[in-house]
């Protein structure tokens, strides 16, 4: 049985501005931890006494060592990146990605410094800088298709691709565009939008469309990759649990020489018709044990929307699971 226990910890020597970066605005961060956990935590001169049970006390002690250390490297830190430490999945390895072997990712885009929020984003960031297939499977909100196209960004201003292809199923559309008023930019501009997003975030709309002139950014709807061979490219391949079959296979063997391909997507969000089986379940299954292919599966504690956005994901999960009892 969990009994009660006070536990200290103290951060020597003092310094005052990671000390309010650890606590926030009017102690926000503590109370958030406090909420979450069920403890009590009283602050004072460099130390924290945390009260309440064994259990979330050790917890929290190792989350608040864990954002201190973070506030060493970071201008500030959210509710964010401590609703993240707070993920179940992460309460054994918060020192995580610190004495790994693998490469500790920072990228640098106009809204500042980009790292991984989780393990699973620092795996995707690792796969895709090591292999020429990725793919990023999970729900809403886990950063697939962001930090996709922040690598992609990174690998075109390093000069490492000539390139960035970024790509999407128009499925309400049945890829037959044709039918739908205006030019091509207007018929595409709805199912690529998201992408543009990110392209803004990352470069602002100035740069954006001035590389989309060059041509060193291209936006197009699957069906127009049809035909095509991408050399020293970085492809990415957003809502890929929209593709069937063939367009999985289509997208994957347009690939050539120097490129990268990054496929993402979340299977519990088809929008074919239900007699179409996906693209991206298949091409999993195919490519689970071929060499230089890798796949991420994200989870629900990689959410870095709103933490109500975590419960969504897990509520429907459970309604899943109970479905299929």
């Amino acid at each position: 049985m969990n009994h009660t226990i006070e536990e200290k910890v103290s951060f020597i020597p003092i310094d005052n501005d990671r000390l309010a970066k650890l606590c926030g605005q009017f102690d926000e961060h503590l109370r958030f931890i406090e909420k979450r956990l069920q403890v009590i935590i009283a602050p004072r001169s460099g130390s924290f006494k945390i009260s309440g049970e064994a259990d979330s006390v050790l917890k929290t002690a190792r989350i608040l060592t864990a954002l201190y250390d973070k506030t060493k490297h970071h201008a500030d830190l959210t509710l964010d990146d401590i609703h993240l430490l707070l993920g179940d999945h992460l309460m054994d390895t918060l020192s995580y990605p610190h004495g790994t072997d693998e490469e500790k990712f920072e990228i640098l885009n106009r809204a500042g410094r980009l790292s991984p929020k989780s393990k699973n984003q620092q795996d995707y960031l690792n796969a895709i800088k090591n292999h020429p297939i990725v793919f990023g499977v999970g729900p809403a909100g886990t950063g697939k298709t962001f930090l996709a196209v922040a690598m992609a960004v990174d690998a075109l201003q390093k000069e490492l691709v000539q390139r960035i292809i970024l790509t999407r199923p128009a499925v309400e559309a049945g890829e037959r565009l044709g039918y739908l008023p205006g030019d091509l930019a207007q018929k595409v501009d709805p199912y690529l939008r998201p992408l543009y997003d990110a392209l803004y975030e990352m470069l602002g709309p100035e740069q954006v469309t001035r590389l989309l002139a060059k041509n060193h950014i291209e936006l197009a709807p699957l069906a127009y990759m049809r035909g095509r061979t991408l050399n020293n490219a970085f492809i990415i391949l957003d809502e890929g649990q929209n593709t069937t079959r063939e367009q999985m296979k289509m997208f994957l063997t347009r690939i050539g020489f120097g490129s990268t391909a990054v496929v993402t997507g979340d299977i519990t969000q088809i929008d074919l018709a239900r007699a179409v089986p996906s693209g991206l379940i298949h091409a999993i299954e195919v490519l689970k044990s071929v060499n230089d292919v890798h796949i991420t599966h994200f989870e629900a504690n990689d959410a870095v929307r709103h933490p109500i956005v975590q419960k969504v994901i897990r509520a429907y999960e459970q309604y899943d699971d109970d479905q299929n009892v």
